[in-house]
């Protein structure tokens, strides 16, 4: 359907002389409007796999450097920057809560809710989430359906490599307060992670359920209920103890869906 913008795209891509032409302005600016309008994402899911739209990521690299800067006003507050904010929250039935930024080029789907947080260009936030306050979600990252971002959450955003997968949380998750998910890590539907729980690709996770710890990397699995935890690790002055995150359980068939943080983890005789 957007073959033609992602040819144009893509050649500009190689040869950046391309971008003083108007077609490939023209695709670039169509491309951010329709990531605006959640008509295009940056990494989609077909059956059970997640794939990335490079080309779409290039286009939002792009738009940088054929906007120019511009000063803008509200009130006594006064930015400069070259991308414009999101309007019309009443017509997407979002609730905006002051000082709640989100950028031209984010998505916010129908019932989301953002306190007094920033959602970065390129991001997709689907319906019925709740982005508490001071979360911040990176540019490109993916957020699904009906997810609690708790207060002072992180998500990172990643723009380069064009290949590489943003972060993604899957439907129905509970992300504890002052979590920190970076790297591309994606969180699968309905997991509950404790607060302080700090997820990068490197960061080795830790069902411990059973006798023997069985270790995930860069992906949390469905369900699961995640705290910080810590491990020892040698190095050349001696050994200390360095984070990792411990899978303590499955979500339980009986909790509902909306259960708090502190419900989820009383299942578990775990207070974080």
């Amino acid at each position: 359907m957007y073959s033609k913008y992602k040819e144009l795209i893509e050649n500009a891509w190689e040869d950046r002389s391309f971008l003083k032409e108007n077609q490939t302005i023209d695709a670039i600016k169509e491309t951010i409007e329709l990531l605006d309008k959640g008509k295009l994402r940056v990494a989609e899911k077909n059956n059970s796999e997640w794939s990335v739209n490079e080309w779409v990521k290039k286009a939002v690299l792009m738009y940088f450097p054929i906007q120019k800067m511009q000063t803008i006003e509200l009130g006594p507050f006064e930015f400069r920057d070259k991308i414009a904010l999101k309007k019309d929250f009443e017509k997407l039935q979002v609730r905006i809560v002051p000082h709640a930024i989100a950028r031209y080029g984010s998505y916010l789907a129908k019932g989301v809710i953002m306190m007094p947080s920033y959602v970065n260009i390129g991001a997709y936030v689907d319906e019925g989430t709740m982005v508490d306050t001071w979360v911040t979600v990176g540019s490109c990252a993916q957020i699904g359906k009906r997810v609690h971002l708790s207060g002072g959450v992180g998500i990172g955003g990643v723009l380069e490599p064009v290949q590489a997968a943003p972060v993604i949380i899957e439907d129905n998750c509970f992300i504890g307060s002052r979590c920190i998910i970076v790297e591309g890590v994606k969180i699968e539907k309905e997991a509950v992670l404790g607060a302080n729980v700090v997820i990068t690709k490197s960061t080795k996770i830790y069902d411990v359920t059973n006798s023997e710890p069985v270790e995930y990397k860069g992906v949390i699995p469905a369900r699961s209920v995640v705290i910080p935890g810590s491990r020892p690790k040698k190095f050349p002055a001696g050994k200390y103890q360095v984070p990792c995150a411990l899978i303590i359980g499955k979500r339980k068939a009986s909790t509902d869906l909306k259960t708090s943080l502190n419900n989820a983890l009383r299942d578990f005789n775990v207070a974080v």
